[in-house]
């Protein structure tokens, strides 16, 4: 166990102290303990490393809103007990963590695991809701409906036990770091730069996984160069837990034969050291799916937009504080007449307003609010309502700024405000199901 400071990770360690370090990353609303039935046969090998996420098993509560964030410090925890290169294995928000790592510092990993994993995890609007919804009612409807996507129904119902630790691990994790989990997986994106994942990579998958799935994970495949597939059938997301004895034989095989050898930066070559780890029999009757090899897709570099870069930026602050749903369909709508305004309004508004650094987005989002109810704009109120709860802003802050207006704006405009603003709450804060 660890003390944490804020720029580091809660972990233990697990095996003997003079084998090569195989590290296990957890998924979103998850402790390491979902590793538990993977220990004991990794630590045969491996000295195995595990962490939580901040908020997450007991963890203090210092949020990381980006992928690079939990990357960095994990790397800074590493850094302060002396490891320097590891086998990294990962697990869906834990997977994108590696993704990560082998991108930015290919140089610390030997080899890498991709699990229930995605280069992009859903839409960004998808996971700014899940934070409207757990800000608004707490993570009890998150975590009562976690088994349905973790799990097969079949496994659901023959585990009760497993089924309720799930819910509890969720339903005790803090929400503010759940929260700022779901901000990170919204804004990760590494589609275009899947090439630059160059150490042996193994990408496994539950084949009943709904939340990122066999097509996700054929996408990093197709996009890694040196990458195996293994698909594990009778799984869904939580595929360590839901098939322990599949993940452990193929976590070993991975590791055991895909160890990439140090990079020497004085020299510019690979170092020829002895291999790290004894390959292992691996024992019948866990017979997993055989590791496929996929040849890689062909690179493409996207075409620029030929935007001036008021515009990029505006298009993606706009996206991120409106949701891609709506600017979608705005856009949709615009035509020969309309065209140039949007443009305008990307450039302009989002670009170089929305994006100044001297008030955060929440604060933005009040003082839209309060002009909106004056102009009486009451179809760019429900807009900028939902983008307020995307902000961060609860319910009760929003009354509280609509309150605000009725004195200064007038109780008729606040009137209809509110009406608006009820609507456009109850829809998004009520849980589905």
């Amino acid at each position: 166990m660890s003390e944490t400071p804020p720029n580091t990770l809660q972990y233990r360690f697990d095996g003997p102290e003079d084998a090569p370090v195989l590290i296990l990353g957890p998924s979103l609303g998850t402790t390491w303990h979902m590793w538990d039935r993977q220990v004991p046969e990794l630590t045969q090998q491996w000295r195995v490393f595990r962490f939580d996420l901040p908020g997450h098993g007991g963890a203090p509560a210092h949020p990381a809103g980006s992928v690079t964030d939990l990357a960095e410090r994990l790397l800074a925890t590493l850094d302060g007990l002396g490891v320097q290169r590891f086998g990294y294995a990962g697990c869906a928000l834990g997977g994108a963590v590696g993704i990560e790592l082998a991108l930015r510092h290919p140089e610390r990993v030997a080899s890498l695991a991709l699990i229930a994993a995605s280069p992009r995890f859903g839409t960004a609007d998808e996971f700014r809701q899940r934070g409207v919804i757990v800000r608004s009612n707490g993570l009890d409807p998150i975590a009562r409906t976690s088994p349905d996507r973790w799990f097969t129904s079949g496994f659901a119902a023959a585990q009760p036990a497993i089924t309720e630790w799930a819910v509890q691990m969720v339903r005790t994790t803090d929400p503010g770091c759940y929260i700022a989990a779901c901000e990170a997986l919204a804004s990760f994106d590494v589609r275009p730069q899947l090439a630059g994942v160059t150490v042996p990579t193994l990408v496994l998958v539950g084949s009943d996984d709904q939340v990122t799935g066999p097509a996700e994970a054929r996408t990093l495949v197709a996009g890694i160069p040196d990458a195996r597939l293994a698909v594990v059938p009778g799984a869904s997301h939580l595929v360590p837990v839901e098939q322990p004895a599949a993940v452990t034989d193929l976590l070993v095989r991975h590791f055991s034969t895909a160890w990439q050898p140090a990079y020497d930066s004085t020299t510019g070559q690979l170092a020829v050291v002895a291999a790290p780890v004894r390959p292992a029999p691996v024992a019948a009757p866990v017979q997993p799916a055989p590791l496929a090899e996929i040849a890689p897709a062909a690179v493409t570099t996207p075409p620029s937009s030929g935007r001036p870069d008021a515009y990029d930026a505006g298009i993606k602050v706009r996206r991120e504080v409106l949701g891609d749903a709506h600017v979608d369909r705005t856009l949709a709508q615009a035509d020969e007449f309309s065209g140039d305004f949007q443009e305008f309004v990307t450039r302009y508004a989002w670009g170089e307003i929305w994006d100044r650094p001297g008030l955060d987005r929440r604060t933005r989002s009040c003082v839209t609010l309060t002009a909106l109810v004056a102009g009486g704009h009451l179809d760019e109120l429900a807009a900028h309502t939902r983008a307020a709860l995307r902000n961060g802003l609860t319910p009760a802050e929003i009354k509280e700024v609509l309150l605000q207006a009725a004195v200064y704006c007038g109780v008729p405009a606040a009137n209809s405000a509110f009406k608006v603003a009820q609507q456009v709450i109850r829809e998004e804060t009520t849980p589905e199901g």
